[in-house]
């Protein structure tokens, strides 16, 4: 039963994953911001980006590297829940 549960986190944090790698990628071409799905995107990831950028300083010669970490703290957890399990 607990290995169901991991199995499930961890594939949401998969899909969560390559939410926040499309949004990444989205931003380099200047999206129009009215488009459905870099609104949805944004919704997505914006509260955890604003998170991170809480504690720790992202920016670095203009470039956001939030989601990058972003991505580094879901394979920790993928990682260490893939241990448990």
């Amino acid at each position: 039963m607990i290995d169901a549960i991991f199995f499930t986190i961890i594939q949401i944090l998969e899909l969560y994953k390559w939410v926040v790698i499309i949004s990444a990628l989205i931003t380099w071409v200047n999206p129009d911001p009215s488009n459905p799905v870099v609104q949805i995107l944004g919704r997505l990831t914006q509260p955890v980006y604003d998170f991170i950028k809480r504690y720790i300083p992202t920016s670095i010669s203009g470039i956001d590297l939030s989601p990058i970490i972003v991505i580094f703290a879901i394979i920790f957890v993928q990682q260490v829940l893939s241990n448990i399990g």
